[in-house]
């Protein structure tokens, strides 16, 4: 490993990211931008974030795409219609196409999601629910993890509500209040680069909860006066851990 501080391993993966030098690899989200207009992205990347839970990213958004693709299909982002759907109608949507793995839990899921969406918003959607939040970051956390948690499986989790938001910046160009309280999501690639890095022992990847708690707050103190937030190194660390760390350049 180079003998640069950790800060500057890190504004150099940066770089390297935004010249495409980390294998070229696109994000998982990046399959919907040519086919989802942007005015409906914030639903479709919502719901479909809600079942991005120990699975192939890839081929989840691969799925959701394709769902997207088919106009009498396609109701199922919207979160009223889901609300009063039959869930055998529901259900059998989300496996044909591949959304849900699970043919019972994952529709559960994503027609609890879309209730929590629906009941917590202004509008009925995803839009009016970050409305209804001043767009911050602290009053969203405490509906999606506190008040509503019930309702938010799998979204409510640190890891994939912090990533969730993210997504959610990148795709929708979103400017959130209270940005700093977005905190780096560990999924397994980042637990791997973190060790790398050596910001963390290999102990982390039993991957518990604690264990990623843990992470996430040692990158926050890493970081900490370095003008670099956080969430800002997911993308380049991910595509780092896929693409077996190459060496850090200039």
């Amino acid at each position: 490993m180079s003998q640069l501080t950790l800060v500057e391993q890190v504004k150099c993966l940066i770089d390297m990211h935004a010249k495409g030098k980390l294998g070229g690899e696109k994000m998982p989200e990046d399959v919907i931008v040519p086919i989802v207009p942007k005015e409906e992205r914030l639903n479709i990347l919502t719901l479909g974030m809600a079942l991005n839970y120990q699975r192939n990213s890839y081929t989840l958004w691969e799925a959701i795409s394709k769902l997207y693709k088919d106009h009498s299909a396609r109701w199922v982002f919207y979160p009223e219609q889901v609300l009063n759907c039959e869930m055998d109608e529901l259900q059998s949507i989300l496996v044909h196409y591949r959304v849900a793995l699970q043919p019972n839990r994952h529709p559960e899921i994503w027609k609890r999601v879309a209730a929590g969406i629906f009941h917590s918003s202004s509008k009925g959607d995803v839009e009016g629910l970050l409305e209804s939040t001043n767009y911050d970051i602290l009053e969203l956390k405490s509906v999606v993890q506190k008040q509503r948690k019930s309702e938010f499986p799998y979204l409510s989790g640190p890891k994939i509500f912090n990533y969730w938001v993210y997504v959610l910046e990148s795709y929708h160009e979103i400017a959130w209040k209270s940005r700093e309280l977005i905190t780096i999501a560990p999924d397994t690639h980042i637990l791997k680069a973190s060790i790398k890095l050596g910001v963390c022992e290999e102990a982390v990847l039993k991957g518990s909860g604690v264990d990623r708690e843990s992470v996430s707050q040692s990158w926050k103190v890493a970081l900490e006066k370095s003008g670099i937030a956080p969430i800002d190194i997911h993308t380049p660390l991910w595509l780092w851990s896929r693409a077996d760390f190459p060496s850090i350049t200039y």
